[in-house]
């Protein structure tokens, strides 16, 4: 069936348990903040909850979960703990992403394609079925 996802071998980067947790970690707007930030370099928790708007507390959580997640490294300096994103796991989540949208974008590209295509060899016939069904259609053919 041509709607079918293509079939993957198992053991792919998609197939590790640990890279879904990641990817789910980064479905938090807070937790995208505090990593955007920890990017730039070493930031205490209390930076972290501030760039993303949380309360000290709801940010300790979400700290713990992109840790868990691998994607957050601590370090404890005297009183404090210094949080910095693991760029390396960082860019084994951005690969995954990169995996399923550039699927889905291929799939959007030939969808388009074939709807462009379509339009083209209707021609003026398919504009002027719209304007009877009382339908308007920009120059592309598109129903408006």
């Amino acid at each position: 069936m041509t709607g079918d996802p293509p079939v993957r071998p198992p053991g792919g980067p998609a197939d590790d348990p640990a890279l879904e947790d990641a990817v789910r970690a980064i479905g938090h707007p807070g937790r995208r903040a505090m990593l955007a930030e920890a990017r730039e370099g070493e930031r205490t928790a209390t930076e972290l909850a501030q760039i993303a708007g949380l309360s000290p507390s709801a940010a300790s959580q979400h700290l713990k979960t992109l840790k868990d997640a691998g994607l957050m490294l601590v370090r404890v300096d005297a009183r404090r703990r210094l949080y910095r994103v693991d760029l390396a796991r960082l860019a084994q989540v951005r690969a995954v992403l990169e995996e399923v949208w550039t699927d889905r974008l291929d799939a959007l590209k030939a969808r388009a394609e074939t709807d462009e295509a379509t339009v083209r060899s209707a021609g003026s016939g398919a504009a002027g079925t719209a304007a009877a069904a009382g339908e308007s259609r920009d120059a592309t053919g598109w129903a408006g």
